[in-house]
């Protein structure tokens, strides 16, 4: 699995513009090694030949990003200040709100539903230069029912959800990045099942204004890139208070240089985390996982065997009755409109949701707290957890996105975390390992993803 290029060198003009990382093409575009428009236009043909087998995307204009791209260059050539992201191409998940552009929520209710402004995170990634090439296919309502994409690895297994056409987008090379979003394993479980990084920031670092609420306790922005430091770079133009969103925290508690993920001066201290929901994980991932671990070891990791505490063993009721009966309280509206336009799956969590009374809900929420206290406790002894990104390789199914259960704790908690591929499983699709770290320690975090990643055996590249 090849890393895309990552120095400082200009690229060679045997190097495709899309298979860049985020940062070179950046780079690329404002040093004049390359235009906006063909970096665009590279994409864009990779996107003609892969993706009508894959259909990543919900809504796509080529015509529009060229002319994006044409502008952005028109900006270089005036040498005006340009920011960090200035003419790159990248996707939004079509639950996040883009002005001017159709944003369907995965449900035919919003079919025509056209949005007026655009989320905050959108309009962050746009005043760094960003544009958005198009909307990517999300599950119903960023819940379970799948969308249309196929895993760019193999087309008769799924890419997970439901970040399911971001992931399938940047795995494929049709953007250098895209936006996702997490309310239990959306973005980390995607990213590991196409073979490329997930990261969902901490909790409250990213607003969410603008992107279609599901649970507005567990909803967090997530970001897919091809390389860490791309995903850092990502999180630093979007990370920001933003009084719209209720969650989102001061700018004075932000993790500071988040765009810097420099390397670690010396090997992490790591908790090798199988969490109780370890019998659900198939043989080929348990083997990776112990894998992985023997060659941290030898590259200098003190690495530690841990158990999490018991009460753990109540995150996946304790998330389960926060995530349904939010649904049941977000969607009442529209269900009163609209039932008989969802799916019958959406349908039947939303009267699940109904089912839960307030004091089991505010019951939750109580424990939620005291989850993440234990945790940040246990992190404190340690620069991040290693755990399992999922159980295994993607099912071979496209009517399931995959067994999230292996996120859900680390959701729940709103601790920052990040997977990556580590190998490939016995059907030839990628497996990996996910590193989480303490609440706002992100920066940390990332740079002992990247310290994991660069060490980890990588066996295979998608196919070109």
């Amino acid at each position: 699995m090849r890393h895309p290029t990552t120095s400082t060198r200009p690229p060679t003009s045997a190097t495709a513009p899309f298979k860049l990382s985020l940062a070179d093409a950046a780079r690329a575009i404002r040093n004049g090694y390359l235009t906006a428009e063909e970096v665009t236009r590279s994409c864009l043909e990779r996107i003609t030949l892969k993706d009508r087998e894959i259909l990543a995307w919900e809504w796509i204009d080529a015509r529009a990003a060229v002319a994006h791209a044409k502008r952005a260059d028109e900006l270089v050539h005036l040498r005006g200040a340009l920011g960090r992201l200035h003419g790159i191409p990248i996707g939004v998940k079509d639950i996040i709100y883009t002005k001017g552009i159709p944003t369907a929520m995965g449900s035919p209710i919003f079919r025509d539903f056209i949005p007026s402004y655009s989320a905050a995170c959108v309009e962050k990634l746009e005043s760094a230069g960003a544009f958005v090439m198009g909307k990517t296919v999300t599950t119903e309502f960023a819940n379970q029912k799948p969308g249309k994409t196929r895993n760019p690895w193999n087309p008769r297994f799924t890419p997970g959800g439901s970040s399911s056409g971001s992931a399938a987008a940047v795995a494929a090379g049709f953007v250098f990045g895209a936006l996702g979003s997490q309310t239990r394993g959306s973005t980390i479980r995607p990213a590991v099942y196409c073979g490329i990084v997930g990261y969902k920031p901490s909790f409250g670092v990213v607003s969410r204004f603008g992107m279609n609420p599901l649970s507005t306790t567990l909803d967090h922005v997530g970001i897919l890139t091809r390389t860490v430091d791309d995903a850092a770079l990502m999180a630093s133009c979007m990370a920001g208070h933003d009084r719209r969103d209720s969650g989102s925290i001061r700018d004075e508690e932000l993790p500071e240089n988040l765009c810097d993920v420099a390397p670690l001066e010396k090997p992490p201290r790591l908790a090798a985390v199988r969490s109780p929901v370890w019998s659900t994980a198939e043989s080929s991932q348990r083997e990776l996982f112990a894998a992985n671990q023997d060659v941290l070891r030898k590259a200098g990791a003190a690495l530690e065997q841990v158990e999490l505490p018991a009460i753990f063993e109540a995150a996946i009721d304790v998330t389960r009755a926060i995530h349904l009966s939010e649904i049941a309280h977000n969607y009442g509206p529209l269900m009163k409109q609209h039932s008989e336009q969802v799916s019958a799956r959406f349908a039947e969590f939303y009267n699940q949701g109904l089912r839960y009374s307030a004091a089991e809900y505010l019951d939750a929420l109580g424990k939620r707290e005291e989850l993440r206290r234990t945790l940040q406790s246990l992190l404190a002894e340690y620069d991040a957890i290693i755990t399992p990104p999922a159980t295994g390789e993607p099912p071979r199914t496209l009517d399931f996105t995959g067994d999230a259960n292996f996120c859900t704790i680390w959701t729940l908690c709103g601790v920052p975390c990040v997977s990556f591929p580590t190998g490939l499983g016995p059907n030839g699709l990628p497996m990996g390992m996910q590193v989480v770290g303490g609440y706002l320690n992100d920066r940390a975090m990332l740079r002992v993803g990247k310290w994991c990643m660069d060490r980890l055996p990588l066996t295979a590249s998608l196919p070109d």
